[in-house]
This record gives C-alpha cells, sequence and structure tokens, in this order.
C-alpha cells in the first residue's frame, strides 16, 4: 500500500477505445464531439470551441495541482475522439476518488464504450492505484444514468439534498454511488462478460 501515489498520466487501452490524458492538442477534436445539444441535459454545455478549451484548461489545472486525471476518449473504430471522463476529487491518503467528467457523442451511446470506459477506469483505480472506494455520483433527474451506474454493480449510498447549484441556477439533488475494493473481483467479472457479449451500460 503506498499511500503517496500519484495520479500519472497514463494511457488506458481497451478493444474499442482507449482513453488518452488530455492535453490541448485535443480541443478541436474534442469540440468536435461536443457540439450536439443532446449531451448536456444535466451538465454545463460545451457547445463552442471557446467553451471546450476552458473545460480542458481547467482540467490541466486540476491534473497539475495533483486532484485530477482527465481522459479524452478516443475511439479505435471512427479513429475520433467521442468524449471525455476524469478521475478527480483524489485524496491519497484516504485512498478514494471519483470518477466524472463523463461525456459522450451520441453516435456511442449505447455501444460497448461507456462499459469499456468504466472497466478500464475502475481496474486502473483498483488495480494500479490500490483504492478502497471508488464514487460516481449523478443527477437525481437523469434516472438513464441512475440505471446505468447501478449496472456497473456500484452501490446506491443515498441523495445528496440540494447539493449543487448548477450553471443554469437550478438546485440539483446529487445521488451518490460507490464500488468499494472488496466489491471489485465481482464487479470486475460483471463487466469483463459484458465486454465479452459486447454489452453496454446505457449512457
Amino acid at each position: 500500500m503506498n499511500l503517496n501515489m500519484e495520479l500519472k498520466p497514463t494511457t488506458l487501452q481497451g478493444e474499442r477505445v482507449a482513453l488518452i490524458p488530455m492535453n490541448a492538442s485535443h480541443i478541436d477534436g474534442l469540440a468536435e464531439a461536443a457540439h450536439d445539444p443532446a449531451i448536456w441535459g444535466y451538465m454545463k454545455p460545451l457547445l463552442n470551441r471557446a467553451e471546450v478549451e476552458a473545460f480542458v484548461r481547467l482540467a490541466l489545472e486540476e491534473q497539475q495541482a495533483g486532484l485530477s486525471l482527465p481522459f479524452s476518449v478516443y475511439d479505435k473504430q471512427t479513429e475520433q475522439w467521442i468524449g471525455s471522463t476524469r478521475l478527480h476529487d483524489y485524496s491519497a491518503s484516504n485512498r478514494h476518488l471519483e470518477i466524472g467528467h463523463t461525456w459522450y457523442h451520441p453516435s456511442v451511446w449505447r455501444t460497448r464504450v461507456n462499459t469499456e470506459c468504466k472497466y478500464l477506469l475502475l481496474r486502473h483505480c483498483f488495480e494500479t492505484l490500490d483504492l478502497i472506494r471508488v464514487q460516481i455520483k449523478t443527477d437525481l433527474r437523469n434516472v438513464r444514468s441512475q440505471e446505468a451506474i447501478a449496472r456497473l454493480g456500484a452501490q446506491r449510498e443515498g441523495i445528496l439534498r440540494q447539493h449543487r447549484i448548477l450553471h443554469d441556477g437550478y438546485i440539483r439533488d446529487t445521488v451518490m454511488f460507490s464500488i468499494l475494493d472488496s466489491e471489485w473481483h465481482s464487479v470486475r467479472n460483471r463487466l469483463e462478460g459484458f465486454l465479452n457479449k459486447n454489452f453496454d451500460l446505457a449512457k
């Protein structure tokens, strides 16, 4: 157990996707992937290059501070950037973090992309970073996301009431889920089973 484990940028390779440490050279590709308004029902929209650039710059500032590891999601099948995801709110001393800031272009919804991304991230968290807890949270209104997180094998812990004021002023209730290190073996088998069947956890 290493309590000084750092979040070092590293590429996570899957069959369909590669999670590549985010950098400024990805901005144009991410802007192309992000332009569809359907993505942004529960998140601050990134509908133009300037908004994507600000998103990337902030993510890289968090990475520099050792608090997060942002990834750009690359689709090997289409050879295009299709979204992003992030390990964030990292606590080395408590050995936990959160998976979040996840979005994908609608063209890959209901494909293996989301399942494979979560599998790669969770495997890195538990088998490389030696974490004891990974949490995932979502808007109470986002039923589809809650169902997808539950199908991972994550445990629903409860609702954080009036947890966040969103960009549009809406006061959001947040649903919190987690996976513990003692649960990872079962979750890993579950996800590998889905991937072997080319099944996706709807995102």
